[in-house]
This record gives structure tokens, sequence and C-alpha cells, in this order.
């Protein structure tokens, strides 16, 4: 499948669809769908999810989209009406699988035909507030390191963890970007020896410490959430965020959702997986922004990757 200006070709071969996590949300970003017939799925998600988010998609301003639990099931919501209309505007467009990061994920479970887009939204809901809250009780901090092997950023954490500061890896963007979470002080420490050793660092605009330990709470209140959703037993290739392998049965996903607040995002072989094992032979990120394009850009030079939520594809050669 397609942006709805298909002019370079995205329709014409299979590609993987990627959809992005909180973080790419910005003012405004429902507004290219407010005419459009998909935007008849945000009275669901509101109504799923407990949120007004037909004005967080259009009103809200930048601090209101900056907590987890608004920015979460607003991401969710615009990737999901870019995908519906594309999907609607290019039915002859085949995908290979589908593959969200973090909580791209359950965009991809709908997309995929895994969820209801009720259910999606209903999880998205507890899961972000569970997140929410068990920041809350624990903050914690998230960092990218840069320029450095990610076997080297893992060796790091464990010393820092053995010197007693809680500090993980979280996220396995690329072989040249790692992001690390935990205690903020432990993150700081880790940050002052990344730079000693000539790597990049940058500290991420969060309170919490995603993908680790910190979010045991929210893992378990998202594991009840979970008891209540009924999977389909049968859908397209999903890539787990936990283990980096495609899934097609439903009855996988309670388990791999709950340990995916606890796990790092393992993108990079996500990324291999949907090339090498599935033959994936272009990308397209559906969502605000454009950060899972040019992250599989890099991963992937020679792998066609655009970027198509603005409604307008951007294309990276």
């Amino acid at each position: 499948m397609a942006a709805t200006h298909d002019t370079h070709g995205i329709g014409a071969t299979s590609f993987a669809a990627l959809f992005p996590g909180q973080g790419v949300q910005r003012q405004g970003m429902g507004a290219r769908w407010r005419d459009t017939p998909s935007w008849s799925l945000v009275d669901t998600v509101s109504e799923a999810s407990g949120h007004d988010v037909a004005e967080l998609l259009l009103e809200a301003g930048t601090d209101t989209l900056a907590r987890t639990d608004l920015a979460q099931i607003s991401v969710f919501t615009a990737s999901l009406l870019s995908w519906t209309e594309f999907r609607d505007t290019h039915p002859e467009a085949r995908v290979t699988a589908f593959a969200g990061h973090s909580l791209g994920e359950y965009t991809a479970l709908v997309a995929a035909g895994a969820l209801t887009t009720a259910d999606g939204a209903r999880l998205v809901g507890v899961r972000g507030r569970a997140m929410a809250d068990a920041a809350r009780h624990r903050p914690g901090a998230m960092a990218a390191v840069m320029g450095a092997d990610p076997t080297a950023v893992e060796e790091l954490t464990d010393r820092v963890r053995r010197d007693g500061a809680d500090l993980w890896v979280a996220n396995l963007n690329s072989p040249q970007q790692t992001v690390i979470a935990g205690a903020p002080d432990a993150v700081e420490t880790a940050g002052a020896q990344a730079l000693a050793n000539g790597w990049r660092y940058s500290v991420l605009p969060v309170s919490a410490a995603c993908h680790t330990a910190y979010m045991a709470p929210a893992s378990q209140a998202l594991a009840a959430a979970l008891d209540e959703i009924t999977f389909r037993p049968a859908h397209a290739p999903v890539i787990s965020n936990v283990d980096a392998r495609p899934h097609t049965d439903g009855h996988d996903w309670p388990a791999l959702c709950a340990r995916q607040l606890i796990s790092p995002v393992r993108w990079n072989d996500t990324l291999h997986t949907l090339v090498t094992e599935l033959g994936s032979a272009r990308f397209t990120d559906f969502g605000p922004g454009r950060t899972l394009a040019g992250l599989a850009r890099r991963v992937f030079p020679d792998v066609p990757a655009e970027a198509v939520g603005g409604g307008r594809a951007v294309v990276y050669k």
C-alpha cells in the first residue's frame, strides 16, 4: 500500500508498513484527515479509549501532547488515519508485513487485522495511563547513544548496573543508535562515559524509563486488560518488538504485548527480518513525521523508504 500521491510507485512493489511510537506527535496532526471518510474512526477511538481524540488531533498544544497517555492515543489515531486512507485508495498495494515501534505495534496489529480498532484503542488507552502512572511513582530517564556499536553500549549499561545503578538498553534502533533508560542519575553517569568514549549522546524529553523494569507495574496493568481482549486467531504478519519475529497467530500477542513494556525494542533486528527474511522491497512509514522512514533508510541505504503520514510521500533515496 502507498501514499495518496503515489508518484514514486509505492504501490508497485511489496512493502513493509511501519508505524511510529510516542515522540512524533505535533499540534494539528489530524487536520489532514478532518474532512475525509477515514475521520469516522476518531469517534470509535474516543469512545473506546476514554479520550477526546478529535480535540487532541486538531487543537491540543505541545504541552498537552507531551503527556504520555495523550501522546500515545494521538499518535495511534493519526497513524491509523494515514493507513486507513491509504488502504482505501490503494486496494491493489501489497504489504509484506507490518511492524510498529513500541506504541506503534498496536497500530500495526489493527492494520494487520489482529485487533479491531476499538480493541486497539482500548489497549492503547490502558497502556498510556499505566505507563504515566508508573513514571509518576518511579521517575526515569532515557537517552540516545549514537556512533557506538550496540554491544559496546550494552556493556556500558552492564557496568553501570554492576555499580548499583538502574540502567538498561531500551531500544536497539540501528547499528548506530541505541537508547538507554533507567534512573536519571544512572542515565547521566552513562552519558558522561559515552562522551568520554567519543560517542554522541542525547537525553530524550521524557520522564519515564520505558522498556525497562521500571515499567513492571504498567505491564501488570496492561496484562489485566489484555485478558479481556480477543485477538483474531489468524492475521497478516506482524513483527514483534520483543523477539523481532513475524507472528500470524493472535494467541501469541497477549504475552508479547505485556512483555514489550519491560523488554528492549529490537527495531534493527525487525528491519532485518522484514528485508532479509520476508523480502520487503520498500518501507512505508504511516504516521506523523518521518522518523521510521529515516531510520530504515540508515539501516538499509539501498531499500527505498517513504513517509506518507502527511498525505504526500517523502522519499528517501
